[in-house]
């Protein structure tokens, strides 16, 4: 899995034991229903143009471990507002994407020991929270 600034063109390689833990959540269809003043029932539907969340998780404690050093550039790009980027999973399905800044923090990270380290090749677990636009 990768993930690309498309800004600076620069690429982070994910782990492949990362899961898109909301894929299946998502409808592509938008509706309101409401009454009108005489009674009638009025229902708008439409298709979503954008907006389907993106949610990377490891499947479990002992998988999709990151060094600190991935970890820390991407806490630096989620620094930067309204930064897109290319996220194209391992089965080639590509999507132009940008953190959910509205669901703080956008990056959910622990340390794989139990104790944080500065050491950029220490190991981290994280859950990273994106937006397709």
């Amino acid at each position: 899995m990768i993930l690309k600034n498309l800004v600076t063109n620069t690429s982070l390689s994910l782990s492949h034991d990362l899961r898109w833990i909301d894929e299946h959540s998502w409808s592509k269809v938008v509706s309101n229903a409401q009454y009108s003043i005489a009674g009638a029932l009025i229902i708008e539907s439409a298709v979503k143009q954008a907006g389907r969340f993106i949610t990377l998780q490891h499947p479990e404690p002992e998988m999709a471990w990151h060094t600190r050093d991935i970890l820390d550039q991407l806490l630096a790009w989620a620094s930067v507002p309204d930064l897109q980027m290319q996220l194209t999973l391992d089965d080639g399905r590509m999507f132009v994407v940008v953190f959910r800044h509205q669901e703080s923090p956008v990056i959910e990270s622990e340390p794989v020991t139990g104790i944080a380290s500065s050491d950029p090749d220490s190991w981290w677990r994280f859950t990273l929270k994106l937006m397709e636009i």
